[in-house]
C-alpha cells in the first residue's frame, strides 16, 4: 500500500481570539484565462493551534487532518516567520 502524504499549505494568521483555535489566511495567485490579469484570492481556515503560539501577522504552515470540529480540518504544522 501507497503511503498517503496530506496537504500542507502556508499562509498568514489573521486572528487568535478563540482558544486553541486561529484563522489563516491562505493566498493564491492565478492568471485570469481571457484577460491575463493575475488575481489574488484569499480562502480563511480555521486552524487547530494546540499551544496557543501563533499570532496575528506570523507566516505559518498547515497541515491537513481528520474534522476536528465543525470547521477545524487543519492544524499548525510550524511558525515560519514572526509577524510584526
Amino acid at each position: 500500500m501507497r503511503e498517503q502524504s496530506r496537504k500542507t499549505l502556508l499562509g498568514t494568521v489573521h486572528a487568535d481570539k478563540m482558544t486553541k483555535t486561529i484563522t489563516v489566511d491562505v493566498e493564491r495567485r492565478y492568471r485570469h484565462a481571457k484577460y491575463g490579469k493575475y488575481i489574488v484570492k484569499t480562502r480563511r481556515f480555521a486552524v487547530h493551534d494546540e499551544k496557543s503560539e501563533a499570532r496575528p501577522g506570523d507566516r505559518v504552515e498547515i497541515m491537513e487532518t481528520r474534522p476536528l470540529s465543525k470547521n477545524k480540518r487543519w492544524r499548525l504544522l510550524r511558525i515560519l516567520e514572526r509577524g510584526h
